[in-house]
């Protein structure tokens, strides 16, 4: 085979590439490595294979069939080079080495988004078919199937206390859910408060004077109606809830219903004139009702979740802190022994925990300080190792913060709707040879003939096909095949003259 017949043109996006039929064959099943003039892509007249794609991505490709590397270049999306390799079926997990980092940030980027959809971020007014997916409803919706009185009206309802920005009322509920919980954490610490508390029996308990005396009544009354509304708003979202399950396996849920639990085990409890300090304790869960803020916080559904995707990080600085605690508490009470120390503080080891922890977290209250000179020399190296170990986790923390709260910025800035993109039509087998073949008067003596063959001695068609076409064919236009045709037979007549 001679060189100019192994050569092959490839038009990508309207860049014409030229390379050999070898090199494309180094890269066996894949699109280009079965090339054959019956594609309907190739266009015999220009002898080179057309496809509409991309024609940076591309360069990539065709780098890789020759030198057999794949590089990613970093002036397209990751997303539209995975689906270019798809199309030419090439395997994505080829990338070399030096582009691996670069090439799959994007999925770290789908995986945000798809985290952010479902943390549900929008502070957007809803529309009702969005409304209605929720409740599984949108085809009905969509084709407007008359729906019952309660299904018309219970994704209303729901988006009325779960959507705070679906409508004006919506807002208005929400500022009254979050006037109650501010309320009612307001009144869970100021009730504690000696100046709030009037003197009560006297019982006989290990904890302190706080129970001889009793919050004033007036406490009572804020705690019973901000409980009223806790009480009416969770039953009423369960009611209207899209899926109950998952509205009881939520956390903030459950959160809110001990909290009311322990309101009404409480009031029990003192109209039956008994005491109860299990209930008492179970009571700190209203402090707990800050988290239901997230429900109308974008930020603090960011923060929750920065923890979330921290998780692994956490654990490690945990673990080391852990492992260098009992590390430094064992060495600082073996050095306090070592010397002459009337004054020592590290009696055991457990003690020593204590002294470990605060120093490494850089808290250091001055309770328990070595007095040896070699356990000074242990303190200074437990409070530098707790910088460090704790230090080297932050930057991450700090960066998975950043990253979804930045994705959260751009996705407020994004439209909504987007233009509509219609799909592309296939692409039918319409060249020269199949026009042919799809004549009126059956195939042509030459139909097996190339436009870059020798010139005939004849080239005009026999009478009979002729007269078929006039009599079958109806006054049109010529096609541009005809158009080929015709080029072809005069080019060659002017040949032969």
């Amino acid at each position: 085979m001679s060189d100019f017949d192994n050569r092959v043109t490839l038009n990508v996006g309207g860049i014409r590439h030229e390379t050999y039929k070898t090199t494309l064959k180094k890269i066996p099943a894949t699109r280009l490595s079965r090339l054959t003039e019956a594609l309907a892509n190739y266009d015999p007249v220009l002898n080179e294979y057309y496809y509409d794609r991309h024609p940076g991505v591309f360069a990539q490709i065709l780098n890789y069939y020759r030198t057999g590397k794949l590089h990613y270049p970093t002036d397209v999306c990751g997303p539209l080079f995975e689906e270019e390799l798809e199309f030419w079926g090439l395997d994505a997990n080829q990338v070399e080495p030096c582009c691996w980092m670069t090439y799959t940030t994007h999925r770290d980027t789908q995986e945000t988004l798809q985290t952010l959809d479902r943390l549900d971020l929008d502070t957007d007014k809803p529309t009702e078919e969005e409304i209605m997916k929720k409740f599984g409803l949108d085809e009905e919706f969509n084709c407007g199937n008359e729906l019952s009185f309660w299904l018309r009206v219970k994704p209303k309802i729901w988006a009325l206390f779960d959507e705070p920005y679906s409508s004006t009322l919506a807002k208005l509920v929400a500022t009254i859910s979050v006037f109650f919980i501010i309320v009612s954490i307001i009144s869970f610490c100021l009730k504690t408060h000696t100046s709030m508390r009037w003197p009560f029996g006297c019982t006989h308990s290990y904890k302190d004077n706080s129970n001889l005396t009793k919050p004033h009544l007036l406490f009572f009354y804020v705690e019973c109606i901000c409980n009223i509304w806790f009480t009416f708003e969770l039953i009423i979202r369960f009611i209207v809830s899209p899926n109950r399950l998952v509205f009881i396996r939520t956390l903030v849920n459950i959160i809110d219903f001990v909290a009311i639990m322990s309101f009404y085990l409480d009031c029990l409890m003192t109209f039956l004139q008994k005491e109860n300090e299990i209930l008492d304790f179970l009571s700190i869960v209203c402090i707990m009702r800050l988290f239901k803020l997230t429900r109308h916080s974008p930020g603090l559904k960011i923060l929750i979740h920065t923890f979330k995707a921290s998780a692994h990080e956490l654990s490690l600085l945990v673990f080391f802190l852990v492992l260098f605690i009992v590390v430094f508490a064992s060495l600082v009470y073996y050095a306090e022994r070592t010397g002459v120390n009337k004054d020592n503080n590290f009696s055991s080891i457990p003690e020593g925990l204590w002294w470990a922890i605060i120093t490494m977290t850089t808290v250091g209250y001055g309770d328990m300080t070595p007095k040896t000179y070699l356990g000074m020399f242990v303190g200074s190296i437990c409070a530098l190792t707790g910088v460090l170990t704790i230090a080297l986790p932050v930057p991450v923390i700090v960066g998975n913060f950043t990253l979804f709260y930045s994705h959260t910025k751009a996705r407020a800035k994004l439209p909504k709707k987007r233009r509509r993109v219609l799909p592309v039509e296939a692409v039918r087998p319409k060249n020269l040879q199949a026009a042919l073949k799809s004549c009126p008067g059956g195939p042509l003596p030459f139909q097996n003939l190339r436009l870059n063959s020798p010139p005939l001695l004849s080239l005009k068609p026999p009478t009979s096909f002729s007269g078929n076409f006039g009599a079958n064919s109806k006054a049109t236009t010529p096609t541009s095949n005809d158009h080929l045709l015709t080029a072809s037979n005069n080019d060659n007549k002017h040949k032969l003259s």
